[in-house]
């Protein structure tokens, strides 16, 4: 790819506009339902994965398309943009992206026996790294593998792992040396990518604000037995490896965000279009049409700061600065966004049957997972102002 281009390819929009349409297909009452029932999103799930789009990222010689994460950061936008917002994001992140530690690192053998599962949908996994006393300092996991023969114990507990209840993988950052043991805090961990074993794992759901067709559990591991061949690479790189999926992370994250706002400005307008009060519409009110104009200017400029930060990845280019800078905005802009909604349905806005709410709930989860917006001004600070770390 050349220089500066702010269009998308022929191949990207037509992925955009397909997705579109297939998403939009379930509309906002089908999301309603399943987050208030607590129930995984299947028809959707399944649909997404029959159009082929589950493996996009994934080489194709493990069956998927071989895609770029700006390909994957227009789909994740539509998926959220058509009313889904993140119940129907989260349902298939991990297999847009999750699995690139495991393509970049993982044994030839390794990927032929689950990366064509994932890419077709057959599989679920998830992603096991947060723990209860180690929340975004990494380095303090205590999740241990011990070596026997020719395989490893696992004990330890996870938390916040979403869509562990459907998942039959789980990506798990373990530690084979204790924190102790180490010189440099973020050696002595290891990836696997092994079977959830539901005899050895205690899957317990976590109630929550919302995002709830999609579930958020705690994991308590009792001696899990992962055979040697499940390591993703060498043991004591873990961390070096989920590192790689760090900034694309941050990315789709991103678009998923950019997405529920965009939808829920669309709603707003609509509203403010034909809801009339003292015989004009409401949108005509500059109370009113000011803040939706600001939405609109803020989404578009994180927008174009999460296009940059997916050509930079795209093309193997640096992106840490980009992509949290992405993340940051297009959070921020989205939940403004919605927020804004609400405001301008007034009453209705607080009302489940306008869905509104359902934004509002999903897009404020987004300024605080998986990283938070003060992490990420962190690491501008310490990482690119290059002023003194605070933590």
């Amino acid at each position: 790819m050349g220089g500066m281009n702010f269009e998308l390819t022929e191949d990207q929009e037509l992925i955009r506009r397909s997705v579109a349409e297939l998403a939009r297909k379930f509309d906002d009452q089908y999301w309603m339902e399943k987050d208030q029932a607590h129930e995984f999103p299947t028809e959707f799930y399944r649909a997404i994965a029959d159009g082929g789009w589950l493996g996009m990222t994934i080489p194709t010689e493990y069956g998927g398309h071989g895609l770029g994460i700006t390909e994957a950061t227009i789909l994740l936008e539509e998926v959220a943009k058509s009313g889904g917002a993140m119940n129907a994001a989260s349902s298939i992140h991990l297999s847009i992206f999750g699995m690139q530690p495991v393509v970049v690192h993982g044994s030839d053998d390794l990927k032929a026996r689950t990366l064509p599962a994932v890419a077709t949908g057959e599989v679920h996994v998830c992603f096991g790294v947060t723990e209860p006393g180690a929340g975004l300092d990494t380095s303090r996991i205590t999740t241990f593998a011990k070596r026997d023969g020719d395989r490893y114990i696992v004990n330890g507990r996870k938390v916040w792992i979403s869509k562990a209840m459907e998942s039959d993988k789980i990506l798990l950052l373990t530690r084979t040396q204790s924190y102790d043991e180490v010189t440099k805090k973020t050696d002595g961990m290891t990836l696997f990518l092994t079977d959830l074993d539901r005899s050895r794992v205690d899957i317990r759901p976590i109630r929550k604000m919302g995002r709830n067709a999609v579930s958020s559990n705690e994991l308590f591991i009792d001696n899990l037995e992962v055979p040697v061949e499940d390591r993703v690479g060498e043991e004591g790189k873990g961390f070096q490896y989920i590192l790689d999926g760090l900034n694309p992370e941050r990315m789709l994250i991103a678009a998923e965000a950019l997405g529920i706002g965009r939808v829920a400005l669309e709603k707003a307008v609509k509203y403010g279009n034909e809801r009339e009060v003292f015989g004009r519409p409401i949108g005509m009110n500059q109370g009113l049409q000011f803040p939706l104009a600001d939405s609109l200017a803020r989404l578009d400029a994180a927008e174009l700061m999460l296009r940059k930060a997916t050509w930079l990845y795209d093309n193997g280019k640096p992106c840490g600065r980009e992509a949290n800078t992405a993340k940051y905005l297009c959070a921020d802009a989205g939940f403004t966004a919605a927020d804004r909604a609400l405001q301008t349905h007034g009453g209705m806005g607080y009302a489940e049957e306008y869905h509104i709410t359902r934004y509002f709930r999903e897009a404020r989860l987004m300024k605080i997972a998986p990283v938070s917006q003060e992490m990420i001004l962190n690491f501008l600070g310490a990482n690119v102002l290059k002023l003194p770390r605070s933590y």
